[in-house]
């Protein structure tokens, strides 16, 4: 018989259960315990929601990430946080994000706040992990209660439990040095600590153990690729079956170290990685169990299943029982469940599988490979009626729009003059400070402005009630700034649900959930649009809001736009046709809007890129192709301005360093990136490239509560001015406010226009 399992499951609940959670709980709002209920609750219902399957994952949920809840399992926290002593959830949470709830910060001493974990994407995806950080001096300690309290809760439900654990290779690799030495040198004090774990599992009757390690489809040189070989022979006599589980890719050139490392089982990738099944095949030991992701856990879209059934069988007919079949990867990346949508676009929804859906098709493939095709004769009929009814919508493919695709010619990408000539003219018309001070875009999204929008969608206030309101907010927010003193400003985007759906509504080829949230990082969730067909502006999308805003002031007032890469990324994507190609009809839609906000007296321009990077291959040897029209969309929406409008972009929480020439060639005026958690790390890069263009490296990390002051804002302009010119650094957070509160943001930008004059009249 064919196994299903999972590799894990949306842990914030269908509803955001865990989001509101976390956020009562960090206000002072409810008690660590009742968070800690919420959790328990969660666990419970999700693995009823997989209780058909054969094996079920234990310890994929997180209360924040399960990267830092591997660090807590391995005893390895940093070092700034090992001296409080307080309950480890709130020491947990520290780490995170600075801090953790305030009664719990008073009485460990931590009122002020610790710097909170650096942050970055996991692989090519939008979720963010904390990242682990390592010294020559590094330790572990093996702290399992977490994933041992889960293993016994499971137990109690009567399901068969896989533990799941990141794997050490991978560990190691997702970490940073933070003193220029050599993470694989941990490796010899890492070995015993996971042995120790596997040990504790068997000792509870465990004999699965998933152990995930996606670095085995990124390029590795020998040292890592021994590094594997030293790992799992160290583990070769545990006392558990080891499932080795790789996702995001194929193998490559590691297909032989994946199929001989001394593991019970692999996991493949079969949505990214299907090249790798035939030389696997011939490779694998007779022994082994061979796990197959058929069921694509990163995007939204019904699995063919009578396809992927053509060519499974014969597998099957292999294998036999040593054939185990899964999503391809966590679940943790599509929204929880299909049923919640009762608005869904009606022609859209028949084509469309989250979480729930994907497990329900995993079980119909395996009654068809386990009881034949006739067995579930219905669900394979509908199946097919629904991928045959998405192949032949008119809707998805419209021959206008490709045929405007035809007529982008090189000259869209240009500016009509190179960047130095281009700043002197931006000097001179807009006449700003040395270290010129704006922020990233957003201001706060209180309760009164989503409460407004939600009236508004519901009908409970007319559009001259709402707009009226959002008008109200714009010019407070214009107010907050000219008190303050930045030197350009934004219109705090009040009227914006999200930066990528509030485009994705006014264009053609999106439709749109009301509960398909996935989590971003910690209680961060996003609704990513679900991009079907062809796409075009119908009409312009922000014009009037920022008109109406720099009707308020003298100073000059930013457009703020979504990149076409970034509406790209952070959406789920069609899969019918090369991304390249629903980049480019992007593309020429933002164009349209940066076009019409510049006839409209406009002359500061942000287009918005911060997922440019997480849309790499992972292979670098695949990165030129995406970077080429990545790089291609971007210049054709931002490049038909005149010189004296200036293009801002920004770009957070990836490392850039080794794409800056990339970077570059979007020949940005202004480029804003996050570097204030990584303590301008991220501005190395600049010893060796010469960025030629302006930047603003952010001085304020806007995912923690902490508050910055004047000093440490001016000691990160001082390390950028290091490297790049004073005349070309801008002074700005590293990401959108929207997230935060006023009583946040308006002392944190009170320190930074104080930072920014104390620059001036220092190194200006």
């Amino acid at each position: 018989m064919v196994i299903t399992h999972n590799l894990g499951f949306p842990r914030i609940g269908a509803k955001r259960e865990l989001k509101f959670a976390l956020e009562s709980y960090w206000k002072g709002e409810s008690s660590r315990d009742a968070l800690r209920a919420v959790g328990a609750e969660l666990r419970a219902r999700h693995w009823q929601d997989q209780a058909g399957l054969d094996l079920i994952p234990v310890g994929d949920f997180a209360f924040y990430d399960q990267v830092l809840d591997m660090s807590f399992t391995l005893g390895h926290l940093p070092e700034r946080v090992r001296g409080v002593k307080d309950d480890v959830l709130d020491t947990y949470f520290r780490v995170a994000r600075g801090r953790s709830a305030p009664a719990a910060d008073a009485q460990a001493g931590c009122t002020s706040g610790v710097a909170a974990g650096e942050m970055t994407k996991w692989f090519d995806t939008n979720y963010h992990y904390i990242v682990p950080e390592f010294t020559a001096a590094t330790d572990f300690a093996l702290d399992a209660s977490r994933l041992l309290e889960q293993l016994a809760e499971a137990r109690s439900q009567g399901l068969n439990a896989k533990p799941v654990i990141i794997g050490p290779v991978t560990y190691l690799a997702l970490g940073k040095s933070k003193d220029g030495s050599d993470r694989l040198a941990l490796l010899d004090r890492l070995l015993p600590v996971y042995s120790e774990l596997l040990n504790q599992l068997a000792a509870q009757g465990v004999q699965w153990v998933q152990i995930d390690e996606p670095i085995l489809v990124t390029e590795l040189d020998e040292r890592w690729r021994h590094a594997f070989e030293i790992a799992y022979h160290a583990f070769k006599t545990a006392p558990v079956k080891l499932l080795l589980t790789t996702y995001f890719g194929d193998l490559q050139d590691q297909g032989y170290l994946a199929a001989h490392l001394p593991v019970a089982g692999l996991h493949l990738d079969m949505v990214r990685g299907r090249n790798d099944l035939a030389p696997l095949l011939n490779l694998l030991p007779s022994t082994k169990i061979l796990s197959l992701g058929v069921i694509d856990g990163r995007n939204v879209w019904k699995t063919d299943l009578n396809a992927v059934l053509d060519w499974l069988e014969p597998v099957r007919d292999q294998l036999g029982e040593r054939l185990w079949i899964a999503p391809s990867c966590s679940l943790l990346h599509v929204p929880v469940d299909l049923d919640s949508e009762q608005r869904l676009d009606p022609e859209v929804r028949p084509w469309l599988a989250f979480a729930r859906q994907k497990l329900d098709e995993l079980q119909v493939l395996a009654r068809a490979l386990n009881q034949g095709r006739e067995s579930v004769r219905a669900e394979l009929d509908a199946n097919r009626a629904a991928i045959d009814s998405r192949r032949q919508s008119a809707r998805v493919n419209d021959p206008a729009i490709k045929a405007a695709l035809s007529r982008i010619d090189a000259q869209m990408g240009q500016r009509q003059s190179p960047y130095a000539e281009r700043a002197l003219k931006q000097a001179e018309r807009l006449r700003l400070p040395r270290f010129p001070t704006t922020t990233i875009g957003s201001f706060p999204q209180t309760p009164e402005i989503r409460r407004a929008r939600q009236q508004f969608r519901s009908g409970a206030i007319d559009e001259a009630g709402y707009v009226g309101f959002m008008r109200g907010e714009i010019a407070r927010c214009v107010r907050e700034q000219e008190r303050l003193g930045l030197d350009v400003l934004v219109h705090g985007e009040a009227e914006r649900n999200d930066m990528v759906e509030y485009f994705g509504e006014q264009l053609t080829g999106f439709t749109f959930t009301e509960f398909g949230w996935v989590q971003s990082y910690g209680s961060r969730c996003v609704k990513p649009p679900i991009l079907f067909g062809d796409v075009h502006r119908p009409k312009p999308m922000t014009v009037d809001w920022i008109t109406y805003a720099q009707s308020l002031t003298e100073r000059p007032m930013k457009g703020m736009l979504t990149g076409p890469v970034t509406m790209l990324n952070w959406s789920f994507v069609r899969d019918d046709q090369p991304r390249s190609v629903s980049c480019r009809q992007l593309a020429l839609a933002i164009r349209e809007e940066v076009l019409d906000l510049e006839r409209a007296g406009v002359r500061v321009i942000q287009i918005d890129e911060p997922a440019l990077r997480e849309g790499l291959p992972l292979r670098r040897s695949q990165w030129k192709g995406y970077l080429d029209w990545a790089i291609e969309c971007f210049r054709i929406a931002a490049n038909g301005v005149s010189d004296e409008t200036q293009i801002h972009t920004h770009m957070c929480y990836s490392e850039f360093n080794d794409i800056m020439a990339s970077i570059a060639d979007l020949d940005a005026d202004v480029i804003t990136i996050e570097t204030s958690r990584s303590d301008m790390e991220l501005l190395a890069a600049f010893e060796h490239f010469q960025y030629p263009n302006a930047i603003g490296p952010g001085v304020y990390d806007v995912h923690s509560p902490n508050i910055p002051s004047e000093a440490q804002m001016v000691e990160l302009i001082r390390k950028a001015a290091e490297r790049i010119p004073p005349e070309r650094l801008w002074v700005n957070p590293d990401c959108g406010l929207k997230t935060r509160q006023w009583n946040e943001v308006i002392p944190a930008l009170t320190n930074m226009v104080a930072a920014a004059k104390t620059l001036r009249a220092g190194l200006g």
